[in-house]
């Protein structure tokens, strides 16, 4: 898939306020400062699509992106980040929560992950959560430009793999870099898949 047009169409404080037509959604969360709004601006051609920020937590609402005007790129608030008030928090969690378990738009949600670091207990409890609410979902690995090619794909692996303690089928997932645009294209190309499916 080639992205030929994106554009910023809406940021909603709650579901209610979200585009009310049919078009497919894909969802992409994950901790504060995994890298989200780079990854999106990379995914897309468009450097200032999804505003980048040197102070995590900044994404507060739920932000839509008209994609070939076909399907949305929905940028979510990240989970977990302790500077916000616990009020702020609340908040979040339950609007990101409204979001993914009501929004029949929503066709995939793309979880993302600092390839850097082992698996940490809010991204496994927020994936687990997503398993036991039958939510279809992929992982996309970020930040593969820090590591060789070959440290990144083994610490992929490895946190795949600790999925097996509780899951029989582990989700896709994919290895990216904004800075190189590694994985681009199977992440285009997956949703493209998607998109095929529900035509």
């Amino acid at each position: 898939m080639i992205i030929k047009k994106s554009e910023f169409t809406i940021s909603s404080p709650s579901i209610a306020r979200c585009p009310s037509d049919t078009k497919a959604e894909y969802a992409f969360i994950g901790r504060s400062n995994v890298g989200k709004s780079s990854l999106i601006n990379m995914l897309c051609n468009h450097k200032g699509l999804a505003k980048t920020s040197a102070k995590p937590g900044k994404t507060l609402l739920i932000n839509h992106f008209i994609i070939n005007n076909e399907w949305y790129l929905v940028d979510l608030p990240g989970y977990g980040y302790a500077k916000n008030s616990k009020t702020v928090r609340n908040k979040l969690e339950q609007m990101i929560a409204q979001y993914i378990l009501q929004r029949k738009q929503l066709v995939n949600v793309f979880v993302l992950i600092d390839i850097r670091h082992e698996q940490q207990k809010i991204d496994r409890e927020f994936v687990d959560w997503l398993g036991e609410s039958n939510i279809p979902f992929s992982i996309i690995f970020t930040k593969a430009d820090k590591l060789s090619p070959s440290k990144a794909k083994s610490n992929a692996l490895l946190w795949m793999k600790k999925l097996e303690d509780r899951w029989e089928a582990l989700p896709p997932y994919f290895i990216t870099s904004a800075e190189t645009k590694a994985g681009k294209e199977e992440v285009l190309d997956y949703i493209e898949q998607i998109n095929n499916t529900l035509e």
